[in-house]
């Protein structure tokens, strides 16, 4: 079936009530990070009653995973997302007698849909499976192997948790050949059905700055913390202006660096200690080794005053130890052209290349078993994680014709 007939009797089936009760379905499970079990049982329920393979496996303390699996004898395409959202500490102070009071509510307001998850990302992910099912109602099979894999552990924000052990586990998975491994994958992140080819990398550095405090009448006893790390605060400015001038990245701009929290004293005496802590963007093409490097030695601890003592501790680890890498693939794939049509047939105004201004697990793939990957999903990162959280009915329906329309068309001319 040409693509044109198809998206249009794809449109004419499509049961739009159905395909947006999954969405709100999902959504009233309380999958923040570390709690992403129940979410991943209701999917592995989904991907089963559609006649896909199905499997869980377990991470950390008896977190699951949760894939399903289309064989084929043409290429494997996969569709990833993680399962966990952030906490939703606040909302319902925030939106007091709103009907949206409930972060699981999956209450519709003036054509959204309002969520904890409803952008980032469960709209992707049921989007996905909405696809898949509406090809089934119209009589189409892929012509590809299909693989669902969702699993926890992105989100940041949670005591020991946001880590990615998910996505490692399901890595590992891919290496032993328990699950098929991919020829393309799109990881269902928040693009506004626009399609991200590349993406920030980053890291975050704590830092411990020690002096010695004293009676305040007395100051010349003490090693002033605050004023050892004014000086740094200044070299890090430095090199943060540094960044801002240099290379730019199409897509993604230029390399940053931002410092999000600062504390000390507290009491009155010369501070004894103070903490700060930054976060590193970095472009494609940087590695992240070179940017700590780079970023220690702009630092430059060796000529503070007598007695301050700096440590830096590297805390959100990913697919590298002191960060998650950036990414960029080929724009002009077939198999990103091939997205970005579906999507146009479907929402005549997304389907743009872009980059994403956030990190996601794209690198597991990319980098570790050498797997094309986009993002490309309904709703808008700008709301993700705030008491705004919403996804527009209109585009996430799009979607679901659009991922259904993909579905359909990929096959080994798509492969890179």
């Amino acid at each position: 079936m040409k693509s044109n007939a198809l998206s249009e009797k794809l449109r004419l089936s499509q049961d739009a009530q159905t395909d947006v009760a999954l969405l709100r379905d999902a959504l009233t499970i309380d999958s923040v990070t570390g709690r992403e079990t129940p979410f991943a049982r209701f999917l592995e329920k989904q991907l089963s009653g559609l006649g896909l393979q199905t499997g869980i496996s377990t991470f950390e303390d008896q977190r699951e995973n949760v894939w399903g699996i289309s064989h084929s004898d043409g290429p494997n395409l996969m569709v990833l997302g993680h399962t966990d959202t952030v906490h939703v500490r606040g909302w319902s102070e925030h939106w007091q007698d709103d009907p949206r009071k409930d972060p699981f509510g999956g209450v519709e307001v003036d054509g959204q849909i309002w969520s904890r998850g409803a952008s980032d990302l469960k709209g992707g992910i049921c989007a996905a499976i909405a696809g898949y099912r509406l090809l089934h109602r119209v009589g189409v099979q892929p012509s590809c192997g299909l693989t669902f894999a969702f699993i926890g552990d992105e989100e940041s924000g949670e005591p020991g948790s946001g880590v990615s052990a998910g996505a490692k586990d399901l890595v590992r998975r891919i290496k032993s050949d328990e699950i098929p491994r991919p020829d393309f994958a799109v990881y269902v992140e928040p693009t506004n059905l626009d399609v991200y080819t590349a993406q920030i990398g980053f890291f975050i550095a704590d830092i411990s700055v020690t002096g010695k405090t004293a009676y305040f009448g007395t100051p010349e006893l003490g090693v002033d913390a605050l004023k050892a790390t004014h000086l740094l605060l200044s070299r890090i400015w430095k090199h943060e202006a540094d960044l801002s001038a240099g290379p730019r990245h199409d897509l993604v701009g230029t390399s940053s660096i931002l410092v999000t929290d600062i504390q000390g004293g507290g009491f009155i005496a010369v501070p004894g200690d103070c903490k700060l802590s930054l976060i590193r963007k970095l472009r494609p093409g940087e590695v992240i080794d070179d940017a700590v490097s780079a970023f220690e030695a702009a630092l430059s601890t060796k000529d503070l005053p007598e007695g301050i003592e700096v440590t830096i501790r590297y805390p959100a680890g990913r697919d590298h130890p002191k960060g998650g890498s950036p990414v960029e693939n080929d724009p002009d794939l077939s198999a990103v052209n091939l997205l970005q049509s579906c999507i146009r047939a479907t929402r005549s105004e997304a389907g743009q290349a872009d980059g994403a201004p956030y990190w996601s697990e794209m690198p597991f793939l990319t980098e570790q078993i050498g797997c094309p990957t986009v993002y490309c999903a309904p709703g808008d990162i700008a709301v993700a994680h705030t008491f705004e959280e919403r996804i527009e009915v209109e585009e996430y329906l799009a979607a679901v014709r659009a991922f259904a329309l993909f579905f359909a068309g990929f096959n080994t001319s798509h492969v890179p």
